[in-house]
């Protein structure tokens, strides 16, 4: 049995995502000159997980992460409508090669809130999933 790794997990995530469609950055945007934001977007940072133990056996076979999405946009309205998209697109089992993973557990977040350290400003609402996978 091979221990999870989280990187299948956040590329299943990534790919959910971009199938509704949506653009999605993970770890942040990009930072080079000239770059400007799409008028809504979703960022991911996913943690790096835990492989736990199915059994007393001591094979590390469960796997468990968090995910953040940040939904962003040009307004509140695009916001939420990222969030919306993002609800949709986490609302059935992820694909994960060699796993099986549970429909992701929408564990919420704050309300949306305006950043005003970047030009124009942008709208933001951070949603935080639950990812859980075992061996298929």
């Amino acid at each position: 049995m091979v221990t999870p790794t989280v990187l299948p997990h956040v590329d299943a995530v990534e790919a959910a995502l971009k199938a509704v469609p949506l653009t999605v950055y993970i770890g942040g945007t990009p930072t080079s000159t000239g770059w400007s934001p799409p008028d809504k977007f979703a960022v991911l940072y996913p943690d790096p997980g835990k492989a736990s133990r199915a059994s007393l056996a001591g094979e590390r076979t469960d796997f468990r992460h968090l995910v953040q999405v940040t939904c962003v946009g040009a307004t509140v309205e695009r916001a939420l409508w990222v969030a919306d998209k993002v609800r949709q697109a986490l609302d059935g089992p992820l694909t994960v090669a060699g796993r099986r993973a549970w429909q992701p557990e929408d564990q919420g977040g704050p309300p949306v809130q305006r950043d005003d350290d970047v030009t124009p400003p942008l709208f933001y609402v951070p949603v935080l999933y639950l990812i859980q996978s075992i061996p298929s």
